[in-house]
Order: structure tokens, then sequence, then C-alpha cells
């Protein structure tokens, strides 16, 4: 409870600090304003609260704070979609002990990795909210060789990304890459946060990436849908992937996600590149699974 009083002191004020008075209809009088952004005064005018009400928010104590309260908070901050949701969780947070949410899946159903192998002409993969890499079809395992190459296991997007050194080749967009990754990991600890493999796996990349520290800190966060993916593959050079993340109903927690690119350009020809090695390393393996044992 503690941390959770600390987190939504530290995301309201952080919140309230990136609006401006002109962003907020309000007359800006003079220069010598003493704080970035609004005034707690402001917030609460703004929200339709009363300042002790409003500081008593901002210290923590969202318990109890009824839908119309922190949707107008919300309207007030300008926040995104996915900030909203996270104030919702955070006041969940600070209510009355509920039932925990069942912990992101470690393994998919076979059902699901039918589907995966189903699609043979895009790379296709399962996460869980952890960013574990739980299933793949076979382009999907070649476009993501270098993280599937990481010994350290589970497989892990983000951990690749904050303590790989071949993620800065990898992610022809790096830093958009760490924000987003460090964005959508809170997120998700706002939707499980007594998960002990996510506090575990925030607490190793904390230890040993002063960038994941900074971007943690910032308490951005984000949803992941749709948009455009730059790579460059070891094997086959520049790629650029349009993906859709897309959740599964039946699997709570699970997203598949899907690289396409246009008919008839580079990219779509590489991946073609990147399916025939892909069939070739897997033609090498079953072989090699298949040689006599000398005597």
């Amino acid at each position: 409870m503690t941390e959770t009083r600390a987190e939504i002191r530290e995301f309201l004020s952080s919140r309230r600090a990136r609006v401006t008075p002109e962003q907020a209809g309000l007359p800006a009088y003079g220069g010598n304003r003493r704080v970035a952004g609004l005034r707690r005064e402001e917030v609460a005018m703004l929200s339709g609260v009363s300042v002790d009400y409003y500081v008593r928010l901002e210290r923590g104590n969202l318990a109890g704070a009824s839908e119309s309260v922190l949707d107008a908070l919300a309207r007030t901050l300008r926040l995104t979609e996915a900030e909203r949701e996270y104030l919702f969780n955070l006041a969940r947070a600070a209510g009355p002990a509920r039932p925990r949410r069942q912990r992101p899946s470690i393994s998919v159903r076979p059902a699901v990795q039918q589907i995966l192998d189903a699609v043979s002409d895009a790379p296709a993969w399962v996460r869980n909210g952890r960013h574990d890499i739980l299933a793949a079809n076979s382009l999907g395992r070649a476009l993501y060789s270098p993280v599937f190459d990481d010994p350290r296991r589970p497989v892990n997007t983000t951990r690749f990304t904050y303590l790989n050194p071949a993620a800065r080749e990898f992610w022809r967009d790096y830093d958009q890459i760490a924000n987003d990754s460090a964005a959508m990991l809170r997120l998700e600890a706002g939707r499980s946060p007594h998960d002990p493999e996510l506090i575990k796996l925030v607490g190793e990349l904390s230890t040993q990436s002063e960038l994941f520290r900074q971007r943690w800190a910032s308490r951005d966060v984000m949803h992941h849908r749709s948009g455009l993916k730059r790579m460059h593959h070891p094997i086959v050079g520049d790629l650029d992937l349009n993906y859709e993340s897309l959740e599964l109903p039946s699997e709570p927690g699970l997203v598949m996600n899907v690289y396409t690119a246009p008919v008839g350009s580079a990219t779509a020809d590489a991946l073609k590149v990147l399916a025939s090695w892909a069939a070739t390393q897997q033609t090498a393996k079953s072989e090699g699974h298949c040689q006599p044992q000398s005597r």
C-alpha cells in the first residue's frame, strides 16, 4: 500500500506538471509561476472538487474516488487512453483488497500454436504482459532470432532491448523502442501489481540498466496496438514492417503480434529470403537430430 500511495503521488504530480495553464484554458498572469504546469488549486477547480480533496488524492488517497472524479481528473490532466487506464488501476490498487489478477501465462494452448503455424507468409508470435515470447511461427522465430539467441530465459523482448548490446543494431529506432518497452511494462505493472515475475523483471532491469531506470522514472504508459517497426536483421538487412497487436479473447493477457510488408516492397522480398533461410536452418537442425551416433 505504501508503494501504491507513492506511485499515485508521483504519477499525478508528474502529469500535472505537463499541462500548462494555456492548454487548460486558464489565463497565465505574469511569468513567475513557482511550479511547472498546473497548480493543485487549478486542477481541483477544473476537476470540480475541493482543493483539500484533490490534495488528499495526490498524496495517494485514491481509495474510494468515484469514477466521475477519476474521469474529471483524466480530462483535466489531459491523460491518454493508456494513462487513464493506469489511473483507474492505481485507484483499484489503493482500495480494499480484491482477488488478485491472474498471473500472465507462461505457455499457450496447442490450438494457438496451430494458428501461428498456419500464418506462413508473415512473422507472428505471442507474448504475455511481461513481454515474454511464449510461442512463434517459423518466420517469427527467424525475424526475432537475435532475441531468441539471448541466453537469458524466458525469451523477453524488453530484457533484450535493455540488456543485450545487439539490440542497438537490431532496432533501428532504438530510443523509441526503449521508451515504448518501459511504458508498456509500466502499464502492465498497473494491471498486475502483485505479479512476482514482473516485479523480478523490473528489479533486474533497474539494477542493470541506467537507461531503464530513467525511462521507468518517467512514469509514461502506453498501449502497443499497431504501427511501423524498423529493424536491421543480421541475415537480410533493413526491414520496414507494419505490425498489428491482437488480443486473444480466449487467453486473457496474451497478445499476438503479426508483421507484414506491402507486396512488391524490398521488405516483402527480404521476408521471402528470410523464410528460405529459416527453412534451411530447420532442415539442418532436423538432419542433425537424425544423424546416427558414432561408436
